[in-house]
């Protein structure tokens, strides 16, 4: 099972990279469409 998930790691590596920082642009995103309305 370590061997199946260390593979699995290594070949989406770069994957993996720009799936974190989708998600995190997702949540940047949330964070400031629910604070806009307070802003205007």
């Amino acid at each position: 099972m370590m061997n199946q998930l260390k593979t699995t790691l290594q070949n989406a590596h770069a994957t993996l990279l720009q799936d974190a920082i989708g998600a995190a642009s997702l949540m940047i995103m949330l964070v400031v469409a629910l604070h806009a309305p307070g802003l205007v």
